[in-house]
Protein backbone atom coordinates (compact mmCIF):
# COMPACT_ATOMS: atom_id res chain seq x y z
CA UNK A 1 0.00 0.00 0.00
CA UNK A 2 1.33 3.49 -0.96
CA UNK A 3 1.74 6.20 1.79
CA UNK A 4 0.24 9.65 1.45
CA UNK A 5 3.18 11.74 1.45
CA UNK A 6 1.13 15.58 0.62
CA UNK A 7 2.44 17.84 -1.67
CA UNK A 8 5.75 17.71 -2.95
CA UNK A 9 6.42 21.33 -3.95
CA UNK A 10 8.57 22.73 -1.03
CA UNK A 11 6.28 26.35 -1.17
CA UNK A 12 3.33 24.89 -0.91
CA UNK A 13 4.47 22.82 2.12
CA UNK A 14 5.90 26.48 3.91
CA UNK A 15 2.18 27.76 2.84
CA UNK A 16 0.17 24.80 4.34
CA UNK A 17 2.66 25.53 7.47
CA UNK A 18 2.61 28.92 7.76
CA UNK A 19 -1.46 29.02 7.07
CA UNK A 20 -2.23 26.57 10.15
CA UNK A 21 0.12 28.84 12.66
CA UNK A 22 -1.93 31.88 11.51
CA UNK A 23 -5.34 30.14 11.86
CA UNK A 24 -4.15 29.12 15.50
CA UNK A 25 -2.32 32.38 16.49
CA UNK A 26 -5.36 34.70 15.28
CA UNK A 27 -8.35 32.21 15.74
CA UNK A 28 -8.95 32.15 12.16
CA UNK A 29 -11.08 29.05 11.09
CA UNK A 30 -10.65 29.80 7.37
CA UNK A 31 -6.83 29.90 6.95
CA UNK A 32 -7.00 26.56 8.66
CA UNK A 33 -9.66 25.21 6.04
CA UNK A 34 -7.57 26.86 3.01
CA UNK A 35 -4.50 24.73 4.61
CA UNK A 36 -6.30 21.28 4.20
CA UNK A 37 -7.89 22.43 1.05
CA UNK A 38 -4.25 23.26 -0.44
CA UNK A 39 -2.67 19.99 1.57
CA UNK A 40 -5.21 17.42 -0.85
CA UNK A 41 -3.75 15.23 -3.34
CA UNK A 42 -3.36 17.29 -7.04
CA UNK A 43 -5.78 15.36 -8.94
CA UNK A 44 -8.79 16.68 -5.93
CA UNK A 45 -7.39 20.37 -5.76
CA UNK A 46 -9.53 22.99 -6.64
CA UNK A 47 -10.15 25.08 -10.30
CA UNK A 48 -12.29 27.60 -10.55
CA UNK A 49 -13.02 29.43 -13.86
CA UNK A 50 -13.14 33.29 -14.31
CA UNK A 51 -17.02 33.00 -15.00
CA UNK A 52 -17.63 30.73 -11.33
CA UNK A 53 -16.07 34.15 -10.26
CA UNK A 54 -17.92 36.43 -11.98
CA UNK A 55 -21.40 34.42 -11.42
CA UNK A 56 -20.90 34.07 -7.58
CA UNK A 57 -19.16 37.07 -6.37
CA UNK A 58 -19.91 40.84 -5.77
CA UNK A 59 -18.36 43.91 -6.75
CA UNK A 60 -15.70 44.18 -4.39
CA UNK A 61 -15.39 40.87 -2.62
CA UNK A 62 -12.48 39.30 -1.28
CA UNK A 63 -12.37 35.70 -2.65
CA UNK A 64 -9.45 33.02 -1.71
CA UNK A 65 -8.66 29.87 -4.50
CA UNK A 66 -7.01 27.26 -2.34
CA UNK A 67 -6.09 26.13 -5.92
CA UNK A 68 -5.45 27.17 -9.22
CA UNK A 69 -7.94 29.85 -11.34
CA UNK A 70 -8.15 29.38 -14.56
CA UNK A 71 -8.88 31.77 -17.57
CA UNK A 72 -12.12 30.32 -18.88
CA UNK A 73 -15.11 33.22 -18.95
CA UNK A 74 -15.02 36.77 -18.55
CA UNK A 75 -15.27 38.79 -15.77
CA UNK A 76 -17.41 41.85 -15.33
CA UNK A 77 -16.93 42.85 -11.72
CA UNK A 78 -13.76 44.38 -9.57
CA UNK A 79 -12.82 41.84 -7.10
CA UNK A 80 -9.91 40.99 -5.44
CA UNK A 81 -8.62 37.24 -5.80
CA UNK A 82 -5.99 35.27 -3.96
CA UNK A 83 -5.00 31.66 -4.71
CA UNK A 84 -2.16 29.28 -4.91
CA UNK A 85 -1.71 30.27 -9.05
CA UNK A 86 -2.75 31.92 -11.42
CA UNK A 87 -3.08 30.90 -15.21
CA UNK A 88 -1.72 33.72 -17.35
CA UNK A 89 -5.16 34.32 -18.98
CA UNK A 90 -6.97 34.72 -15.80
CA UNK A 91 -4.46 37.17 -13.99
CA UNK A 92 -4.94 39.18 -17.07
CA UNK A 93 -8.43 39.03 -17.12
CA UNK A 94 -9.11 40.14 -13.60
CA UNK A 95 -6.60 43.19 -13.54
CA UNK A 96 -8.52 44.40 -16.80
CA UNK A 97 -11.11 44.90 -14.78
CA UNK A 98 -9.58 46.97 -12.13
CA UNK A 99 -9.59 43.97 -9.67
CA UNK A 100 -6.03 42.76 -7.55
CA UNK A 101 -4.96 39.23 -8.57
CA UNK A 102 -2.61 38.27 -5.28
CA UNK A 103 -1.03 35.43 -3.75
CA UNK A 104 -2.47 33.95 -0.56
CA UNK A 105 -0.19 34.48 1.33
CA UNK A 106 -0.12 38.36 0.54
CA UNK A 107 -3.34 38.35 1.48
CA UNK A 108 -2.74 36.96 5.13
CA UNK A 109 -0.17 39.50 5.16
CA UNK A 110 -2.90 42.24 5.25
CA UNK A 111 -5.46 40.49 6.77
CA UNK A 112 -4.44 38.01 9.61
CA UNK A 113 -7.68 37.35 11.00
CA UNK A 114 -9.38 36.51 7.77
CA UNK A 115 -12.58 38.93 8.06
CA UNK A 116 -14.73 39.28 4.93
CA UNK A 117 -12.75 36.39 3.11
CA UNK A 118 -14.89 34.15 1.28
CA UNK A 119 -13.48 30.36 0.04
CA UNK A 120 -14.56 29.32 -3.76
CA UNK A 121 -14.05 25.46 -3.95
Amino acid sequence: MVKRTGPTNKYLKELIIKLKKLAKANNAKIWEDVALKLAKPTRKRIEVNISKINRYANENDIIVVPGVVLGAGSLTKKVTVAAWRFTGRAKEKIVAVGGKAISIEELTKTNPKGSGVRIFA
